[in-house]
């Protein structure tokens, strides 16, 4: 696969087409392609100075900010493979990952050394190779800035083709300990091509990265924007602030950016005022991802963003994109995450006995796309468990309608078994999530004697509103079967719902604190 240009090489290109080009800014500065290439090769150099070589693993901590486009490409450079870590876990989880992956070095964020000290002990990395981004050097860091003064801009030595690994991208472990999913330069350039020509991306676009670029949406996004060439706009901010956030949209003229349902809810809800002093004109597409989203919130995002084509998609760091329900479809296929892209292959709803079931029928989603990963790291079980074959799967649970689109119904592994009926959340949560004053909603299986699990919703409702819990349970009687309505209402704060880094609710992290709170098991 020594045919496909790697990301360090499209940059190099595009520092030689158009060097003076502004390839990538955030809040504090900016870099065009030219500097943008030059800092890569001083990166990594530096770190093949350190006697780091092709293919041993980095582990990267940090909110988001322009020095990971940096490290992508200098790791990418040097043969390097990132090891992108979420900021949100706790010292354990970031030592988990660090020796999971056998990392040989460490570059953190300044404000987050902290937690990689709290481990320090636990990670057999030598000394030296401690590398801090930031204004302030903590003891027994290298300095990111001093690291690439020291360092040639040179071309570096190192020969990289498109099946070595580019990434470990770690999943958020929704459902247990994080697994590796090992992704490849190949993978990077196939993604990259689909999406730009899917969606109708060019060097003239200007993408805003929202989402964690220690997440799979921001790195598919991001690697898209520069193999065009087009410019990579990064959302620094350590807190979601959406009037900052529109700020940014009108300021910058984005023409692209992807998001999450509350992304776009809190927006929304800034008021005519606020949102009439920016002008958003420049937004040419919209991507929502991550949960399902109302007709009221799509209608009014679109209401909003008056020139934006309003994009869904479903995909996984594993597997890449795979569904996309297109501008045309998003009232009309609501609740669909729609149909194959373009170039991601085909799509399989297998049921327990391995076979395809008939259309409407629910079944496990396997896909079969270009771009999937290569396994997980270290974890040939878990490897064997996700294909079938050339088809792969995480776990979702779909149905498939008479004109071909996918409807999402669970996680596999968020499945409730309630006196021997299968109960999916996603389809409770909807039926919840319908109610005027519910602004989110979590649905889970609690331990019972009798059933073995009963449902219970966890609600979010709406700033200034009140509902009680006969209420929605008797709205659920109108909508709902009767083993699957809940038998119980938790009331909690926006903050008391644990979620991913992307927005999505851990189901398994919600249902662990209530049976502890419960005393049960």
């Amino acid at each position: 696969m020594d045919h496909f240009l790697t990301l360090a090489d499209v940059i190099a290109t595009h520092a030689r087409l158009t060097p003076q080009k502004i390839g990538v800014l955030d809040s504090t500065r900016s870099l065009t392609f030219l500097q943008w290439e030059k800092r890569a090769c001083c990166l990594a150099n530096g770190l093949l100075a350190l006697g780091l070589k092709k293919g041993d693993r980095v582990a990267l901590l940090a909110y988001n900010c322009i020095e990971w486009m940096e490290l992508y490409v200098g790791l990418a450079k040097a043969g390097l493979v990132a090891v992108p870590i979420n900021f949100r876990l706790s010292p354990d989880e970031i030592a988990y990952i660090a020796r999971d992956s056998g990392a040989s070095a460490v570059i953190v964020q300044a404000a987050l050394c902290d937690r990689v000290d709290a481990v320090r002990p636990a990670l057999s990395i030598r000394p030296d190779r401690y590398v801090h981004i930031g204004s302030s050097a903590p003891q027994g860091y290298q300095d990111y800035e001093a690291l690439i003064s020291a360092a040639s801009h040179a071309a570096v030595p190192v020969a990289v083709d498109g099946a070595d690994l580019f990434a470990l991208m770690y999943t958020s472990g929704t459902t247990g300990r994080p697994k590796g999913a090992i992704r490849n330069h190949a993978g990077n350039a196939q993604i990259a091509v689909a999406t730009a020509l899917e969606m109708q991306f060019s060097r003239n676009d200007r993408g805003l990265l929202v989402m964690p670029m220690c997440h799979a949406n921001s790195l598919y996004f991001c690697v898209t924007f520069a193999y065009l060439g087009a410019t990579i706009v990064i959302d620094d901010r350590s807190s979601f602030d959406p009037e900052a956030l529109v700020a940014v949209l009108a300021h910058e003229r984005i023409t692209f950016t992807s998001l999450v349902p509350t992304h776009y809810v809190m927006m929304l809800a800034l008021g005519d005022a606020v949102k009439g002093k920016y002008d958003v004109s420049a937004v040419d597409k919209l991507m929502i991802s991550s949960a399902p989203a109302r007709k009221e919130l799509k209608l009014a995002i679109m209401d909003y963003f008056s020139n934006c084509k309003l994009h869904e998609l479903y995909g996984s760091t594993e597997l890449g994109w795979v569904t996309l329900l297109r501008p045309e479809e998003q009232i009309d296929k609501l609740g669909s995450v729609g149909r194959e892209w373009a170039f991601s292959g085909a799509i399989k709803l297998l049921g327990l006995d391995g076979q395809e079931v008939p259309e409407g029928e629910v079944g496990e989603l396997y896909s079969r796309t270009p771009y999937v990963f290569d396994g997980y790291w270290n974890n040939p079980e878990k490897t064997a468990q996700a294909f079938a074959g050339k088809w792969c799967s995480v776990g979702d649970m779909a149905r498939r309608d008479s004109d071909g689109y996918i409807y999402l119904v669970d996680r596999k592994s968020n499945m409730i078994i309630s006196g021997g009926e299968n109960i999916y959340p996603t389809e409770v949560e909807y039926a919840l999530a319908c109610h005027p004053k519910i602004k989110d909603v979590a649905v889970i299986g609690m331990p019972d004697d009798k059933w073995g699990e009963v449902v219970k919703a966890i609600v979010i409702v709406h700033p200034g509103q009140q509902v009680a819990e006969v209420e929605l349970l008797e709205w659920c009687k109108e909508r709902l079967a009767g083993y699957k309505r809940p038998r119980s209402v938790t009331f909690v704060t926006e903050a008391a719902m644990p979620r991913t880094a992307t927005g999505k609710i851990q189901h398994r992290l919600l249902r662990e604190r209530l049976v502890a709170d419960a005393g049960g098991s």
